[in-house]
């Protein structure tokens, strides 16, 4: 497994494994598949040092899962502050990917200046809050009830770790 920065050409493959969460309703708050346009923007607001994008490539260099850094809240002062989106192929989830690349996102927020990692993740989305927990994230707070999804009102943990300057 090795992580690189995203390419344009990789969009297609990012979105098709963002598209394969949205029907369980347990990662996303996107309640329909998104196309390639309308991530464009998106794409194009990482850099590589500073708000990466990564792809997670496999043994045969396939794409089999993106890790994400996005600031928080557009301020300077929180420019040492992100939050990480960690997504993973339906043929990988629950095999040690989302941990290792969890530990490859904090091994790299030193050379990113980020000093501050955050996740927001539904709090019915027990295996991810068991992930980040597993790293030292705390709860640092629950926006309840802000999302619907199929009729189901679902609240949001925000999770926090305070990296080492």
């Amino acid at each position: 497994m090795k992580f690189r920065d995203a390419h344009i050409v990789d969009l297609p493959r990012i979105v098709e494994i963002y598209n394969s969460t949205v029907a369980g309703r347990m990662v996303t708050a996107d309640t329909e598949p998104i196309s390639v346009k309308n991530r464009l923007n998106w794409f194009n607001d990482h850099s590589s040092n500073k708000r990466p994008l990564w792809v997670i490539e496999d043994e045969t260099n396939k794409i089999i899962g993106w890790v994400s850094f996005q600031s928080f809240y557009g301020r300077p002062a929180y420019d040492a502050t992100a939050e990480v989106s960690i997504y993973l192929d339906e043929s990988v989830r629950g095999k040690g990917i989302g941990k290792s690349s969890l530990q490859h996102a904090i091994d790299n927020c030193h050379t990113l200046k980020i000093k501050t990692l955050l996740g927001y993740i539904f709090s019915h989305n027990e295996p991810s809050i068991k992930l980040f927990e597993s790293f030292g994230f705390e709860e640092w707070g629950v926006l309840p009830n802000i999302a619907i999804l199929d009729g189901i009102e679902r609240s949001v943990t925000i999770v926090g770790k305070r990296l080492e300057a």
